[in-house]
C-alpha cells in the first residue's frame, strides 16, 4: 500500500508491504495513519532525535519518522516474528537501511528493554486495541522514567466504554489531547487514505 504526505514545502511517499494473515500487525490500521500524519507534521522537530515505535508491525509511523530524519528504532513483540519480520521488510521496501527491530513484550522489563539507548519520542498506534492491554503502559512508564524529557505519541481508537486516560493516570502519566483538525483539515481523508467506515480515532502526547 502506498500512502503520501503532503505539505506546502514537500512531500514524501511511502510503500508498506501488507500481509493477509489474522495477527494484527500486518497490515495498516487507521491509527497508524493518523500517528503518520502527525509525524509528517511534526517532522522538523524530529530530525536527529531518537525514536521508538512500539508494536510496529507494518511499522508506517517509524518509516515516517526515519524517512523525515529520525534515528528510529522499530520493535514489536518477541513472541510474534511474522511482525518483527514485517518491520523489516517495510524499511527494506523503502530503502531505509541500518534501523534496528527489536523483540520487546509489553508488560516485561527485559535486557533488551532496559539496553536501549535514550529516546526521545516513543510512539505507538492502536497499541490500546483491547482493555487488557494495560501492558504497553509498564514498558512506557520504564521507557520515560529512564528519558525524563521523553514523550509518548499514540493514536487509539474507540472501541467500547473503557477510557485510555484512566489507565495513563493509574500510572502517574500526564497527557494532552491532540484535536485531529490542528493537523489535518480533513480528519476523515488521512494520508491519502480514506478511513473505511465510523471510526473514532484520537491522538495523545
Amino acid at each position: 500500500k502506498i500512502f503520501t504526505f503532503e505539505s506546502p514545502d514537500g512531500a514524501l511517499t511511502v510503500s508498506i508491504p501488507e500481509v493477509l494473515d489474522p495477527q494484527y500487525g500486518m497490515y495498516v490500521w487507521p491509527c497508524a495513519v493518523v500517528l503518520a500524519q502527525y509525524v509528517w507534521t511534526a517532522r522538523e522537530k524530529l530530525q536527529n532525535k531518537a525514536v521508538l515505535e512500539l508494536g510496529a508491525g507494518v511499522s508506517l509511523p517509524g518509516v515516517v519518522a526515519a524517512k523525515c530524519g529520525a534515528r528510529v528504532i522499530l520493535s514489536d513483540s518477541a513472541e510474534l516474528p511474522l511482525c518483527l519480520n514485517n518491520c523489516k521488510r517495510s524499511c527494506k521496501v523503502n530503502n531505509l537501511a541500518g534501523v534496528p527491530v527489536v523483540g520487546l513484550t509489553w508488560g516485561q522489563v527485559t535486557s533488551e528493554l532496559l539496553s536501549l539507548p535514550q529516546v526521545d519520542v516513543i510512539l505507538g498506534s492502536d497499541v490500546f486495541y483491547e482493555p487488557e492491554f494495560e501492558d504497553v503502559l509498564l514498558s512506557v512508564s520504564v521507557l520515560l522514567k529512564r528519558n525524563p524529557g521523553g514523550q509518548f505519541w499514540t493514536t487509539y481508537q474507540e472501541r467500547t466504554d473503557w477510557s485510555i486516560e484512566t489507565l495513563l493516570h493509574k500510572w502517574n502519566l500526564q497527557c494532552a489531547d491532540i484535536p485531529l483538525e490542528t493537523f489535518n483539515a480533513h480528519r476523515n481523508h488521512l494520508a491519502g487514505s480514506t478511513l473505511p467506515g465510523n471510526h473514532t480515532v484520537q491522538m495523545m502526547i
